[in-house]
C-alpha cells in the first residue's frame, strides 16, 4: 500500500499543476493536440547497460517499448529480454545461462512547455526479475535550443534509496532527405543515502564504508535515424560508456568499491525501430 500512496501523491501533483497553469496559457498559443499521439519500438542490442552498470554480457538483448500520450500526459512501458544471462559485477541472473524477460519498467509523466522550456514530472517503477524492484521520481528541465541540455533528477523512494542527477546533450543533422545523424552525450552524478551504498573498507574486509557518492557515468551515442515508410523509422546506434571518476570505476582488494558494482569502459551496439501514431 505505501507503493500506491506515492503513486497517487505523484499523480496528484502532475494533475494538480496542469490544471492550475492551464488558465496561465495566452490566448494566442496554439493549444496542444486534441488526440492521443504514441509509439511502439523494439531494439536490439549487444548488451544492456543502465547508469553505467553492466546488466548482461556476453549475449544480445530485446528492448520493447510503447509509449502513449494525450495533452503533456505520457505512459510508457519498457522491457528487458536477455537472451543468455550471465552473471556481471553488477548483475546477478535470475535465469542463469538461460533466456530471460527479467526486467519490466512502467513510467507516467506529464511535461508543461512554456517557450522552448519544458518541465516534466513523473513516476517510474523497475519491475527486476534480477533485484529489489524499486520506483523513483523524478523532475526534469530541457531546452530547445541547439545541443538540447536536459538536466534530470531522480529520486528512489523504495528499495535504494538515493539521488542520481544526469545532464544530457543531443542534437540532429540532416545528412540525406529525411535521415538524420544523431549525436548525443549524458554525465551522470550519483549520491546514495542508504545503508546498502555503503563503501567496501579493506579494513573490515567488507561494505562498512561511508555511502558512496560520486561523479558516475558518462555516454556518448552516436546513431541514424532512417524513415522505411511513413511513420516508421529505423535507428541504428553505438554508444561508449565510461566511468566519469576514479570513485566510479574503484576495484579494492578484488571488490568493487560501489557495493552496486564498479564502471567500466564500454561499448554497446544495436539497431530499433519505431513505429509512431
Amino acid at each position: 500500500m505505501r507503493h500506491f500512496k506515492y503513486l497517487a501523491v505523484v499523480l496528484g501533483f502532475l494533475l494538480s499543476f496542469s490544471l492550475a497553469n492551464a488558465e496561465e496559457v495566452k490566448k494566442d498559443e496554439p493549444k496542444q493536440e486534441d488526440k492521443v499521439t504514441g509509439s511502439v519500438s523494439a531494439g536490439i542490442y549487444s548488451r544492456y547497460i543502465f547508469r553505467g552498470y553492466e546488466l548482461s554480457s556476453g549475449s544480445f538483448v530485446i528492448q520493447p517499448s510503447v509509449t502513449v500520450s494525450y495533452k503533456g500526459f505520457s505512459v510508457n512501458y519498457w522491457g528487458n529480454i536477455d537472451a543468455n544471462e550471465r552473471q556481471t559485477q553488477s548483475f546477478v541472473p535470475d535465469r542463469p545461462g538461460r533466456k530471460s524477460f527479467n526486467e519490466s519498467d512502467l513510467t507516467l509523466s506529464y511535461t508543461y512547455p512554456i517557450d522552448k522550456l519544458s518541465l516534466t514530472g513523473g513516476y517510474i517503477y523497475y519491475g527486476t526479475k534480477y533485484a529489489d524492484e524499486t520506483e523513483e521520481v523524478f523532475l526534469s528541465a530541457s531546452y530547445d535550443i541547439i545541443s538540447k541540455p536536459t538536466l534530470t533528477i531522480y529520486r528512489d523512494i523504495s528499495a535504494y534509496p538515493g539521488t542520481y542527477i544526469n545532464l544530457a546533450f543531443s542534437h540532429s543533422f540532416s545528412v540525406y532527405k529525411d535521415i538524420t545523424l544523431d549525436l548525443a552525450a549524458s554525465f551522470g552524478y550519483f549520491k546514495g543515502d542508504d545503508s546498502y551504498w555503503r563503501t567496501y573498507d579493506s579494513s573490515t574486509g567488507d561494505y562498512t564504508g561511508k555511502k558512496y557518492s560520486a561523479f558516475h557515468d558518462g555516454k556518448l551515442q552516436a546513431g541514424f535515424t532512417i524513415p522505411v515508410m511513413k511513420n516508421v523509422t529505423v535507428q541504428p546506434v553505438v554508444q561508449y560508456w565510461f566511468p566519469l571518476s576514479n570513485k566510479a570505476k574503484r576495484v579494492v582488494d578484488g571488490s568493487s568499491y560501489n557495493h552496486n558494482g564498479h564502471l567500466d569502459d564500454t561499448w554497446v551496439a544495436g539497431i530499433g525501430i519505431t513505429f509512431s501514431f
